[in-house]
This record gives C-alpha cells, structure tokens and sequence, in this order.
C-alpha cells in the first residue's frame, strides 16, 4: 500500500509537470534544439525509439519498475496519465509532450535521465525521439509482459485422474490429490477425523455453536456418509447458519454501532446487520446480494430490504469533531468506498491508486476516480449543529414504517397525549390562579417547626424572600414544589410520562441508506490524493485492464454493481470462494486474500481455485452450495493430527494433508461457551445488546459520550453478532481474541497468542457467568436419577469437546472435584461468597455449586474446547 505521498526522488521526475516551460529546450550538450519542421521520413520504431528506451530509461520506467506513474513498455503505457495527471507524450505535438522536455531541460532538477542513473540523451537521439513523436507516435508491436494469472477468466480443468488409494468425494478431493500425488516423494492423505470431532468441526463452521451431546453419540452410531450429509443439510438450513457467517461480512463492511474518531458516537445500522443474516440464511444469490448492497436503492422499483441493503456503504466511519470539513469527510469516505469495494469483490490494492499509477497492477490514477466518479454522486454526510463548530452524522436515513396495529396504537396513544398535556396546562393556569393562596398556607406551614421540615430548604429560603426580590430560580423553584404538592397535577404529569415512553417505544427504526442527489457532481482527478487539488476532468468508468462495460448511457452504480458480478469478471468470483476457503482451512488457496495482482501469493492449487469459481457462477452464485462441496469433501474430513513427517513436509498445510485446526474467532468462541453452559438466547435480529463487561471501559473524552447499560434480560446472553459495536472501544473479550475496531475493511482477522486471553477466560465478568451457568447445568444434571458425579464430569467433556473423556481424564477432574468439595465444605463462607444465592439452585448447596464451578473453569479453559480441529 502507497501513502498519500510518493517520494520525490529524482527518478520520478520524468513524470511529473513542472510550472517550467522552456521555450527553447535544450541538449546535454546545452546547443538548443532545431526548431524547424523535423523531417518527414518515417522513424522506425523498433530500430531507434526501442533501443532508446532500454539504453536510458529501462531502470526506472520498464517491466518491473513504474517511478513517476510511467511504464515506458507500450504506446498504451505511454499515453497513459501519470502521478502529474498528464501523458507524458501527445501524439503529433513533441512542443507539448513533457517527455521531450524532461529529456531536452538543462535543469539538473528535472533533467532526465539524472546523472546518477544513466547517460544522458545526445542531440542526434532527441532529434529522433522529436521526430517519432511529431509523426504520431507509432508503435507497432505492444511489448506488455504476459497477462497476469487473475485477470485471465477462470475456465473449469477436466478432473485429474488420481491413484485409486485416494479418498475422492468430489472434485475438490481430485485436484488435492493430483497435487499430493506429484510431490517428492509422494504424499497421502490423512485419516478421517473422528465422528465426534468431525460433527464438532462442522457444527462451528457451518453455523458457529457446538453440536449436542446427543446429536454427537447418536452420529457416532451412524457415522456413515448419508448421516453425516443429512447433518450437514440440517446446519445449512438453520437461522444461527447466517448468524454465523454474517460475522466474516461484517468485517468486511467494517459494520459498527457508532461513527468512530473521537467523539465515536451511537447511529442506527443493526437493520442492515439483520439484512445479512436473512440474506445469508435464504442463499440469496451472490450476485443479487452484491447488486443490492453497492446500488439496492437505484434497482426500479426497489423494495424496502433492497434500499436498507445499501447500508454496505454507510458503515464507513465519520468525523463529527470540531472543525470537520463537511466535504473533506465526505471525500475521505468516498475514498473508503472505492478501496473496500476493490478489497471485497476484486482482491485489489486499489488505494494505492488514489495518489498515483498503481505500481503493480494494472490500474492507473485515472482508472481510481473513474471509479471513484460512480460514488460521488452521494449528499454530504454530516450536518453543523446551529452555529457551534460541532456536527453531527446526517445524510440519507431510511424509516421503516410501522405495522398497521402500531400505526393505530400510535394516533390513539398521540390522541391521548394532546389531552392530557391540554389538561396538565389547564391544571398549570389553575395553580397559577390559587398561587397566593397557595403561598400564604405554605408560609403558615414555616412557623411550625415539624411541617416547616418537610419542605425543602431551597423551598424555605425562597419563601421567606420577597415576591419582588426572587431570582428566577427562586420563582421557577416556588412554583414546581407546587406543581408537585398537588395531586391532580401530579397524576395527570405521570400519566402524560407514561404515555410519552409509549410513544418513544413506537418511534419507527431507520437506518442509513444510499441514495442519489438530482443532479450529478463533476469528477477530477486528485492530484496526489488531495481533494483540494484538482486534475483532469473524468466520467463513470471501468479500469480497461478488465472486462468492458456493457452500457451505452451515462453509467450509474447500478451499472457498475452489474459489471462487478458479470460472468466475464475474472476476479469476484475466484476472490470470493477464496476468501470462503480460508475461513474453513485458515488460510487461502490464495494466501493473500486481499491482492491477487502481481505482488500477491500466487495459488497453490489454480485449477482447484478456478473449478470452484465456475461451479460457484455456475449454480447460480449460491453460498450454500459452495460450502456444502468444501465440507463433503474427503479434504476437508482429515483427521487434524499432525504427525513429525507431515510436520516436516507441510508445516503450514498448504497442501492439505490434514483436516484443518485453528483456534476460534472472539466471537465463537463466546457462542460457544455460552451454548456449553445452557445460557445462549437464540432470540435473532433488532438493536445491538449490552452484555456484562468490566466498568468504566466506554470513559473517553468527547462530547455526548454514550452509557454502557448493561442488559438484564436473556440479551445479556445473545449471540456476538448482535453485540453493540463502538468503534473507540469494541467489546473487550472479542478484542483480546483479534477482532478488529472496524474502522476500516478487514479481509482476514489476525490470530494470536497472549497471556490476555487466559485471563479473559478466566476473570471477564462475562465469562464468570458462563462459568457459573455451567457448573448449575452439571450440578443439576440427572438429579432426579442415579447419575453419579463421575458420570457428570463426562457429560461436561460432551459439552465442552464433543469426544467421550479419557479414563485418565474423568479421573483428574473428579479429584479435583472431591478436593473442591471437601474445601468449601470445610469452609462454608467462602463457598457463599463465590456462589451468589440467586445461583444456587433448589436441591443444591452453595459447596457443590462451588466446586462444579472450578471443574467447568477448567473445561472452558481447556485449549481444546477454543479450538476447532
């Protein structure tokens, strides 16, 4: 990625416009250069403009080099605009081409090329270059180095014919084992995990909660191929399916609760949040549900889902602080558009075009504002509050209406309100009537000392000033205690309160939405990224390195959201099974998830990666047909273990020599403790919940800054999909586990290894409960049978890692559980003070809560119990 500032070395120069233009260039030499007309016979490129190019400028300006934003390669190359915003040639005009004059200046500054990096051009070679560019130009044979592997559309291979010793289920299975297969020496696949660990593995991935203990024993019975699809059939159809992959998008669209920066305050956006989890649990088609996030509301007619799908692009963060530049923010988040857009559907390091010639890839400057262009038609984003120097985030925000039922509650509760309000300030001119009366038995009341203590002291003091020596505050405190004395006025008060939060409850949702302004702005391009420093003008286009637009109007971003998800864009397709793929094996077929160009990994199994891609488009670009093939497959059933050999010859699994085994994200791995202990609320959608978390984290400075209140109902215990999302300070038990701010677009989350998380496991309020609820789950267990601790304790490991315990391990943990007991039975008072009494169930003494409460630390603990293998 490129800053918003190129380095101004001298080799760059030769691209960029100077404010110096001599009327007389000059040679090396410094004999100024004819000015009559060059000659007329043709210059023959490839005999003397070619050998030019590699003799002088071939370091710096070739193949594999593109200082300044120019690639001396091709004619397209070359007419190509540069980090200046200008070609560096016009055809037929040597006076106005910069080339031609950095080559011709006597300026060291500028003069190409430097001294320190080749020889400089002599008279008779400029002459030439003059005479070439005069005659138009020509350049007859391109010399572009070969097409790069992701810009050429994915084609399905036949499938390799594999030695019968392989395990093959479908087609993923051949193209792994066609690569096992042609190794040195050959390798083979691992055996087939075990049901237990199997069922667990695609429980977590296909929907991110654990399976039961009796789903695992009853597979265990019938592990066969039949059972186990059947299974994998019933996670694709469950509502937590899109609970769970909504996490992965959500990163993506850097979705939070609140605006970011500093002040980092609270907007609405869980409607779109919910929009992903119902789109991902119905398969929308893929393309649909890209065309409906990037343009939703300019499809005709569009629906109200449709228009809240836009949301996708609203999740950009924005900048409410004092002296904001209304239009600076509104830019920048533009720019976040395009680079996320680049990142989620093309695999493309698009910002590093933002300030010049993508070094790498083949986009230009020129090709990131004709993209830019299709988002800027967009109103501003934030609003200045009166006349102070703050703002607030503004722009388009969709309502969405109330049912019919809602909608009459709403006029009756609205009718009822202006009655009341009409009666109270009817009461209010009735008081004010009775005030003298009122004050003179009020003051009656000071002379005895026991009435006279029940009023207020600032009541008192007030009272006994003067009428025409009162402060306003006096007078405003005079008459509330009034108001409040009588009864009449108070009840009407309380019942218009009442009727107020009733009215507050019925306030429709809205959320922040995408639209249009009436008339189109102009776009330029930015010269180095700066919005204050206008280029050449440019239109809605698509980069000419890839497929070519199919419109003949003016396109829009309904046009360009088409265009993304053309069949002939060799990039959505391959980019996104890609990224689906690493979530099951952890990491890509390409490494680099977000840049397949030049500087990206190349794939370790193409033909896998672009089988995938066709089947993907083929089946109507369905999610869930793509992730049952990867989970069916042989591959992907492979035992984890790792053996020293399959540690020496595939550290990484890169090859995929084993089943996958990686620690879970923050997210599931809270989800899962939560199903383990019985608590998990499987209650699906509306606005973000409040789970515990430790105090005084949300303390920031800032104006207006929001209150964590912490929920008290089954919300506490929702999934982490739905858990509120501030941008300063995201939830801490997910941070310590690598989830992002989401600030900005995250591809792939990071995944580490620190002493935090332990502590997280263990002392985090939140997991304190989960703890607790556990060990009430393990307590109460079989109580009304003859289930036995011992039998308690195997049941837990069921719960916690889906595999029957060890003998050896039910005999450790049952010790502990004795020593545990026999401890807090000896020491009642603490076993008291650990276990709350709300959390001592009926039957079940504080000392046994206790002691189950070390056992299930210790299973929530466990490294197995985070991690999926």
């Amino acid at each position: 990625m490129y800053g918003s500032q190129v380095p101004r070395t001298v080799c760059s120069c030769l691209a960029v416009l100077t404010s110096l233009v001599l009327s007389t260039p000059a040679t090396s030499h410094g004999a100024p250069v004819s000015a009559e007309k060059p000659a007329t016979h043709k210059i023959d490129f490839e005999k003397s403009v070619r050998p030019l190019f590699v003799k002088h400028c071939q370091d710096c300006h070739g193949p594999d080099a593109r200082e300044g934003g120019l690639r001396l390669t091709s004619r397209k190359n070359i007419l190509l605009r540069n980090d200046s915003g200008e070609p560096a040639i016009i055809p037929g005009n040597s006076k106005e081409s910069l080339l031609l004059h950095r080559v011709s200046s006597r300026d060291e500054s500028e003069q190409m090329p430097p001294a320190d990096a080749g020889t400089r051009l002599t008279q008779q070679e400029i002459q030439t270059l003059k005479q070439w560019i005069e005659a138009g130009a020509d350049w007859p044979t391109e010399s572009e180095e070969p097409k790069h592997w992701a810009y050429i559309p994915p084609v399905k291979s036949p499938l390799p014919e594999v030695n019968s010793s392989f395990r093959i289920n479908n087609a993923i299975d051949a193209f792994v084992a066609k690569k096992l297969s042609q190794q040195t020496p050959p390798l083979a696949q691992s055996p087939q995990a075990s049901p237990a660990r199997l069922l667990r593995r695609v429980s977590l991935d296909l929907i991110g909660l654990p399976p039961s203990p009796e789903d695992v024993i009853a597979f265990e019975k019938n592990p066969s191929p039949a059972a186990y699809e059947k299974y994998v059939d019933k996670l694709l159809k469950s509502p937590r399916y899109g609970e769970k992959w909504a996490r992965q998008w959500l990163d993506l669209a850097r979705y939070a609760d609140s605006n970011g920066f500093q002040a980092d305050q609270l907007r609405e956006m869980w409607l779109y949040r919910d929009w992903i989890i119902n789109a991902l649990n119905a398969d929308l088609p893929f393309d649909q549900f890209t065309i409906q996030q990037i343009a939703g509301d300019l499809i005709p007619k569009a629906t109200l889902d449709q228009k809240i799908a836009t949301g996708f692009h609203r999740c950009t963060t924005c900048n409410v602080e004092a002296g904001v530049d209304p239009e600076e923010n509104r830019v920048n988040q533009i720019f976040d558009r395009v680079n996320t857009t680049g990142l989620v559907w093309l695999g493309s390091t698009f910002e590093c075009a933002q300030c010049h010639n993508h070094k790498y890839d083949p986009f230009s400057q020129q090709d990131y504002y004709q993209i830019f262009a299709f988002f800027n038609n967009t109103p501003l984003e934030v609003k200045q509050l009166g006349k102070s120097v703050t703002f607030e985030v503004t722009g388009p925000k969709l309502a969405i209406p109330l049912a019919k039922e809602e909608l009459k509650t709403r006029e009756q509760l609205t009718a009822e309100r202006l009655a009341l309000q009409k009666q109270l300030n009817q009461r209010q001119k009735d008081l004010k009537t009775a005030w003298s009366e009122w004050e003179e038995t009020t003051l009656a009341l000071l002379e005895n000392s026991e009435e006279a203590g029940k009023i207020p002291a600032n009541v008192r003091k007030s009272l006994r000033t003067e009428a025409e020596k009162r402060t306003k505050k006096q007078t405003t405190a005079l008459t509330q205690y009034q108001q409040q004395q009588d009864a009449e006025y108070t009840d009407l008060d309380q019942k218009l309160s009442q009727v107020r939060e009733q009215l507050t409850a019925l306030e429709p949702d809205s959320t922040l939405v995408m639209v249009e302004m009436p008339e189109p702005r102009m776009n330029n391009i930015f010269k180095r990224g700066d919005f204050l420093s206008k280029g050449a003008a440019v239109t809605p286009r698509t980069p000419d390195a890839l497929h070519p637009l199919k419109t003949n109007a003016t396109p829009d971003r309904l046009e360009f959201a088409r265009w993304l998800v053309a069949r002939e864009n060799p990039l959505v397709a391959r980019v996104t099974v890609n990224r689906w793929w690493a979530q099951f094996f952890g990491h890509g077929i390409v490494a680099t998830q977000e840049d397949f160009g030049s500087q990206g990994d190349a794939p370790t199994h193409p033909e896998l990666l672009d089988w995938l891609a066709v089947e993907f488009m083929d089946h109507n670009w369905s999610m869930k047909q793509v992730h049952k093939l990867i989970v069916m497959s042989a591959t992907y059933q492979q035992s984890a273990r790792i053996t020293p050999e399959l540690l020496e010859v595939d550290p990484y699994n890169k090859l995929y020599t084993r089943g996958p085994r990686l620690r879970l994200s923050a997210e599931t791995i809270r989800d899962n403790a939560l199903t383990i202990s019985g608590l998990l609320s499987t209650k699906m959608g509306g606005p973000p919940v409040y789970p515990p978390q430790p105090k005084g984290l949300w303390r920031h400075v800032g104006r207006n800054a929001p209150k964590y209140l912490t929920s008290t109902s089954e919300d506490r215990y929702r999934r982490g999909v739905y858990v509120i999302w501030r941008r300063s300070a995201p939830y801490p038990s997910f941070t310590n586990f690598d989830a992002p701010d989401r600030g900005a677009c995250v591809i792939n989350r990071s995944r580490t290894n620190t002493p935090l998380q332990a502590l997280t496991l263990l002392n985090d309020p939140a997991y304190v409960e989960i703890g607790v609820g556990l060990a009430k789950r393990l307590a109460t267990k079989g109580l009304d049978s003859d289930m036995t601790d011992r039998e308690r304790i195997k049941y837990a490991f069921r719960l916690c890692v889906a595999r029957e315990a060890k003998p050896i391990e039910v005999d450790h943990l049952t010790k502990v559980f004795e020593q545990e007991l026999k401890y807090f039975q000896d020491h009642p008072q603490a076993a008291q003070k650990l276990i709350a009494a709300d959390d001592r169930p009926e039957g079940v003494g504080a000392s046994r809560m206790a002691a189950w409460l070390y056992v299930a630390n210790i299973l929530l603990n466990l490294d197995e119990t985070i991690t999926k293998g």
